[in-house]
């Protein structure tokens, strides 16, 4: 990750370093935030944010979900972080967040006091240039993903995704690249930050949002083009075996885009490497980003 010049924050910019909170801050201590991550893409007009009002809408649901009051209207957030990129130029990926920062101790939030930023980045690739053309090698997690009776599983917030940090750092200790977690029922829920999808007996699947997902954009986004492209995409709850027999398997999110996954709890996934239909998928997404195929123009919002 590189670093960039400028942090928007609470309807100013402030240099990278003098973006601060105290070590009281609620959000620091019990995790009361909402974020989102948005990648940013050169293409022949410039740079285009991916699915912009897509991700303010989530932000601004999580934010409903934890009865946060932001002062920002739709129209004004996505402003500030088509600002957020411009001033800060090499940016591929932006994380807004609203968080309390108010200094408290005690679990009690009402009345805390809201922070909103925005910071910007270049990230490159997420998962690392082996993961991408060789196909990624995960693990299934010991960790479950919090499912919907016990967190707001359907949104970002920050809390829940500790979860989410323990279970990449099996992963990583294990030495693969990302882990697949469960829901409380046994059934494959995504990995520890992106969306999962099998390919078998010619049809893709995918896990429900009823399955404690992350209801993602960049899945939303793959099933719609999947079925431009003539594939049947079917919601449907997924076992560990279901995943392990798999034609193929691969990853989609943000930072991760569209991934392969060559290999699972030491097992092959098909023949070990990037299948025909991820690749397709993987081929047509990057197309799709970076304003190459006039059919998705409307996911770009041109900075």
């Amino acid at each position: 990750m590189e670093k960039t010049a400028k942090i928007w924050m609470d309807g100013k910019f402030v240099d990278w370093n003098d973006a601060k909170v105290h070590v009281l801050a609620h959000a620091l201590n019990y995790g009361t935030g909402v974020f989102e991550g948005i990648r940013v893409y050169e293409t022949a007009k410039g740079l285009a944010v991916f699915r912009l009002k897509e991700h303010v809408k989530r932000l601004l649901d999580g934010c409903k979900v934890m009865g946060f009051e932001l002062p920002y209207t739709a129209e004004e957030v996505r402003n500030a972080i088509k600002e957020t990129v411009r001033i800060n130029g090499k940016v591929d990926y932006v994380k807004p967040c609203a968080f309390l920062c108010g200094e408290a101790v005690g679990l009690n939030p009402i009345g805390v006091p809201l922070t909103f930023t925005i910071t910007s980045v270049y990230l490159g690739s997420y998962l690392g240039k082996d993961a991408q053309e060789k196909g990624a090698t995960l693990i299934t997690s010991s960790w479950f993903r919090p499912w919907n009776l016990a967190a707001p599983a359907g949104s970002k917030v920050n809390g829940i995704y500790v979860t989410s940090c323990l279970a990449k750092m099996d992963a990583k200790k294990r030495g693969a690249d990302e882990a697949v977690m469960l829901n409380a029922q046994g059934n494959v829920a995504e990995c520890s930050g992106e969306n999962i999808f099998i390919y078998k007996r010619g049809k893709i699947y995918t896990p429900k949002t009823s399955d404690s997902i992350l209801e993602g954009i960049t899945r939303n986004s793959i099933m719609e083009i999947a079925t431009g492209l003539g594939y049947e995409v079917v919601e449907s709850e997924i076992s560990k075996i279901d995943m392990y027999t798999a034609d193929e398997v691969f990853m989609t999110g943000t930072a991760a885009e569209v991934t392969s996954v060559a290999k699972i709890d030491d097992r092959l996934i098909g023949e070990g490497k990037p299948g025909k239909v991820a690749k397709e998928l993987a081929s047509k997404y990057a197309d799709v980003v970076r304003g190459k195929d006039p059919k998705y123009e409307k996911w770009l919002d041109r900075v």
